[in-house]
């Protein structure tokens, strides 16, 4: 009994605590135990989930949880810093130290090997790259380091840009800077969201830390519904495109055919989306179930009619910190269209350079910047003109191809498999394969059908079948999950696909 308790508080890199590994619902079990015995007592209930949070991020990354926990200590510190400062010289200064620390020790992790190995490829030189974080931890623990390169931790990404949007909402006087520690390390830490999303802002979350625990009936069968699509999305339809297809055609895309390597870009297109988009739905779902509300991630932005509208739609919580804490300080729209056709363009690289360390994901923030220019000009365009069915048939049709593109750089290890992909569709396609492939990828035809199927129907028979849902009697809501287990048991593999977004 005490090993398995012990096993239980202990790292193992091989077990991490992800949403669809049973070992994740026995901690939310106990978790959700704990707060059953809390109840309604706030003093005791934040500190137990800032601790749970803490737990959580530990079996995720092991040591690494260090790393967020001098996160909290060094924001909080610099929120209370800012509220105290009156003169504006100072707090301008201590804005920017703060924002420039928190994405130094970003910057370090995500891209000290890309800027190594580019110095390398351009000056022929050979300079190494050295994790000082695990020869820091070797010298603290007296243990030696079996961790040479620099390794990104899970979640660094997502908890920087809250860190910093909390720093500069207290400088602009939006929110008041928290007095507890243990408040702003909950808001900071929160398990559901804390890996891969979305991004939460302080002003949304920070109202809720304190309120009262409450939860209809009617919330906790919304909560439900949202785990059981996440799941349903992650594991039937992203797994398995990836497994079966994705993967197989994106490892050598010159031994496909063309109509191979482009229904695998299709594959891949729907696979990110669920993949992404499930784990925020499960997410949002777990974190209503523990009496907290977080916004929309995600939108079906495959129904975009142009490329702003799909940036509206997919990943909002980024793109709108996007927006708000890099794109209007830059200019905006304030300064005439070349200034907004500017910080637009920089904007979206530098979102490309978020999502990782690689010259493929430059390109693909770079291109999806000079769309949302081409988008720009193109809704200047008379309205009468670009009311007609026609037209707006074409735009979607073609954002979406563009957007189709754009994933191949952005799914490819390197610029040459990018481009080999594209050869095959341009130079090896024969719609006379297209039989074939789905004679033999007929499940994964079925799943791409189904999956893009479901994702276009009209969103009054989305919203219809979530109120169905929730209205059901929880008798039938016990039976249908269970039906949904045993399905996603009787698919899933003993190969299970980390979460994609885990890497950004």
């Amino acid at each position: 009994m005490w090993e398995r308790i012990a096993d239980f508080f202990s790292y193992n890199n091989l077990q991490p605590l992800l949403f669809t590994h049973v070992e994740f619902w026995l901690f939310f079990l106990v978790v959700g135990v704990g707060l059953l015995l809390i109840g309604k007592r706030n003093a005791i209930r934040v500190p137990f989930l800032f601790a749970a949070s803490l737990l959580f991020y530990y079996k995720s990354c092991g040591l690494f949880f260090l790393l967020i926990l001098l996160s909290i200590l060094f924001n909080f510190a610099t929120g209370r810093l800012l509220n105290r400062i009156q003169s504006k010289g100072w707090r301008k200064t201590t804005l920017v130290v703060s924002v420039g620390l928190n994405l130094a020790l970003l910057a370090y992790f995500k891209y000290a090997l890309f800027f190594v190995n580019s110095v390398n490829a351009l000056a022929d030189v050979q300079l190494e790259h050295t994790n000082l974080f695990a020869q820091f931890l070797a010298w603290l623990l007296d243990k030696p380091s079996e961790v040479g390169m620099v390794l990104l931790p899970v979640g660094i990404s997502f908890y920087t840009f809250q860190a910093i949007s909390y720093v500069v909402d207290v400088y602009r006087g939006d929110i008041k800077p928290l007095r507890s520690i243990i408040d702003f390390g909950f808001y900071l830490s929160f398990f559901p969201q804390l890996i891969a999303g979305p991004i939460v802002r302080a002003s949304e979350f920070i109202p809720q830390i304190q309120r009262p625990y409450i939860l209809s009936a009617r919330e906790a069968g919304h909560a439900l519904f949202l785990i059981l699509i996440g799941l349903f999305k992650k594991i039937i339809l992203s797994d398995y495109l990836a497994l079966n297809l994705v993967d197989r055609v994106f490892d050598n895309p010159v031994a496909y055919s063309g109509v191979e390597n482009l229904m695998a870009s299709y594959g891949y297109t729907l696979q990110i989306y669920c993949d992404f988009s499930g784990y925020t739905d499960i997410a949002i779902g777990i974190a209503l179930l523990l009496g907290y509300r977080l916004a929309l991630n995600f939108n079906f932005p495959y129904k975009a009619a142009s490329l702003t509208d799909f940036w509206r739609r997919w990943h909002i919580s980024l793109s709108s910190w996007l927006r708000d804490y890099l794109y209007i300080p830059l200019g905006g729209s304030r300064h005439g269209r070349l200034v907004m056709w500017m910080s637009l363009t920089l904007t979206m690289l530098l979102g490309g350079l978020w999502h990782g360390a690689d010259w493929t994901f430059v390109f693909w923030g770079l291109a999806h910047g000079l769309g949302l220019v081409v988008s720009k000009l193109i809704d200047r365009l008379p309205r009468p003109f670009l009311e007609q069915r026609g037209v707006r048939i074409a735009r979607r049709v073609l954002c979406f191809h563009y957007v189709v593109f754009l994933w191949i750089f952005f799914r490819a290890t390197n610029f040459e498999h990018a481009m080999q992909v594209l050869g095959q569709i341009a130079g090896a396609f024969d719609i006379r394969h297209l039989s074939q492939f789905v004679t033999a990828y007929w499940a994964a035809s079925l799943l791409l059908l189904l999956g893009y199927g479901l994702h276009w129907m009209p969103s009054q028979w989305v919203e219809r079948a979530r109120g169905n849902f929730i209205s059901l009697h929880w008798a039938w809501k016990f039976a249908l999950t269970l039906v949904l287990v045993l399905i996603v048991l009787r698919v899933q593999t003993a190969d299970l696909q980390p979460f994609i977004y885990f890497d950004f």
